[in-house]
């Protein structure tokens, strides 16, 4: 139709073109998500290399259940149950060593207690004739599903519940396919065999071949939790006294979880949430046998728990100063640096006890902290000192007034000199009417040295922290130099101020808490019997 008035012209291989690079451009989204993903798994399987262990270990345990029903003798020996061999070991094989002898120790107990219980049922069913036989059989189902659903949510019972349920299941399908298939006692020896064999097979596989303790993984996860905590102390401390007039805008752009120049910070959020990890961990090693490093009897993995609650009760105080480092309300950075010193040493000294009681676990040798412990103490000391004599920097923002009686306002300027200062207030001071009796104030012909310094301090301060925002828009509105600050510009002022007061007190209360520590890792260091420093 081209050339004819009102014809559409359709470019054909154009829209080819087009449809080529879209599709490259699929293709290549597709390779990079691919890829992406394959960089992710790899990435998860560097984390724990005991994961790739464990997956491989699961799978020699089923093929070896499996070759039960692949080669003839033993499946014309067990039949069909020999299937419940696999299912056992699917249940039963779990990442650590102790969780499976405490898996196969309730799965053999439930699975005995259901087989007897079940044979016991069937051969009273029979003796009662063909009417009462299954009205008997399904009273037995009810009563044990009631019994074990109620028994499991016992308080001390939580612990057995898998076990109960494991009765509750055993007991259902062999007294329930028994019925059916005739010759009930055979049946369930059958299933029992084949139970035996996958609690073995699933056992033997996990503690003989690439064993995974939960007493190592214990261990090694209260020592990092002790590095965690060291290292995000010294990182937030070192970010807040480097920082030079943050006004918090991180805060409002960022997730708090969120920090990525903050690893450690990270990684001491993770040591909270690590409660149930080593209760989790802590009940599995108890069915574990002497091994490795841990080579008594009765090893007090219930201590390991405590000191983790303790380090955790550390770790908050390391979030709380995380807290005042990203808080919207910062104290100026000339401030900081007046209590640097005494801020870093105590920090290092904090951090050193730290590290020192993590490595003492980690060799298992029991160390002398008490000169670490007073080095920290005397640390803390000095700083609790240097806030006390300098608490005027920290709880007033502006002077107060010098004469009691209700005189003008001396004008605050913040880039007003001394002598312009000087002439201000004398030229106030001869305006004023003396309409009262009251004997007039000193004259401040010559302002001290600390008037000065202490205004060069707020000018510094409202250059370089937060409230600096409010007395810009103030200055705007206002116009002038002669009108004095409202009460919400104190309050903001003297809130930037108390920051700093609130983040060395934190730091102080962390060091309080370390002698708690100290006491719960010498406890366990007993317990478990750590050998002594230099033996």
């Amino acid at each position: 139709m081209n050339g004819k008035k009102g014809s559409i012209e359709i470019d054909i291989p154009a829209d080819n073109a087009g449809n080529t690079k879209d599709k490259q451009k699929h293709g290549c989204s597709n390779n990079g998500g691919l890829s992406s993903r394959i960089s992710s798994v790899w990435k998860f399987c560097n984390d724990d290399v005991n994961r790739v262990i464990f997956s491989f270990k699961v799978g020699l345990a089923v093929l070896l259940v499996s070759l039960l029903v692949l080669f003839r003798a033993p499946f014309e020996l067990l039949g069909t149950n020999i299937i419940w061999s696999i299912i056992t070991v699917a249940i039963m094989f779990e990442y650590t060593v102790g969780m499976t002898f405490n898996r196969g120790f309730n799965r053999a107990l439930g699975s005995l207690l259901a087989g007897i219980l079940a044979i016991a049922i069937i051969q009273l069913a029979l003796c009662t004739g063909r009417i009462a036989e299954p009205i008997l059989i399904g009273a037995s189902i009810f009563l044990m599903g009631a019994i074990t659903s109620f028994m499991k949510q016992w308080p001390t019972l939580v612990p057995y519940e898998y076990g109960f349920r494991v009765v509750l299941f055993t007991f259902c399908m062999i007294i329930a396919s028994g019925y059916r298939m005739g010759n009930p006692i055979r049946t369930s020896m059958e299933r029992l065999y084949s139970i035996a064999i996958g609690g073995f097979v699933a056992v033997l596989v996990n503690a003989l071949i690439f064993p995974i303790w939960a007493g190592e993984q214990l261990h090694k996860e209260l020592v990092n939790g002790f590095e965690a905590v060291a290292d995000s102390l010294e990182e937030c401390v070192g970010k807040y006294l480097e920082d030079e007039g943050s006004d918090g805008s991180e805060f409002s752009t960022a997730v708090i979880d969120e920090f990525p120049d903050e690893p450690a910070y990270k990684r001491c959020r993770n040591t909270l949430n690590t409660s149930s990890k080593l209760e989790s961990l802590a009940n599995s090693a108890k069915w574990e046998p002497p091994h490795g490093r841990f080579k008594h009897f009765f090893y007090p993995w219930s201590e390991y728990v405590k000191v983790g609650a303790v380090l955790r009760y550390c770790a908050y105080e390391v979030m709380a100063l995380h807290g005042v480092l990203h808080s919207e309300i910062q104290a100026p950075h000339n401030l900081r640096i007046t209590f640097k010193s005494e801020i870093r040493e105590a920090t290092s000294q904090a951090a050193e006890l730290v590290r020192s009681l993590g490595k003492d676990i980690n060799s298992m040798k029991r160390g002398l902290q008490t000169t670490l412990l007073k080095r920290v103490h005397s640390s803390t000391e000095r700083l609790q000192c240097a806030v006390d004599n300098h608490s005027y920097l920290l709880t007033s923002a502006f002077e107060p007034l010098p004469d009691a009686a209700k005189k003008p306002s001396v004008p605050k300027i913040s880039h007003a000199l001394s002598n312009d200062l000087s002439s201000q207030l004398n030229d106030l001071n001869s305006n004023q009417a003396p309409a009262e009796t009251t004997p007039p104030p000193c004259p401040l012909s010559q302002p001290p040295q600390e008037t000065y310094h202490e205004m060069m301090r707020r000018q510094s301060r409202r250059l370089h922290s937060w409230p600096s925002r409010e007395f810009d828009a103030f200055g705007e509105e206002g116009g002038g130099g002669n009108m004095e600050l409202p009460p919400r510009m104190r309050a903001l002022e003297s809130t930037a101020a108390l920051s700093l007061a609130t983040f060395a007190s934190l730091l102080i209360e962390f060091v309080a808490r370390l002698d708690h520590l100290v006491e719960s890792v010498d406890r366990l260091a007993r317990l478990a019997e750590f050998k002594h420093e230099g033996l």
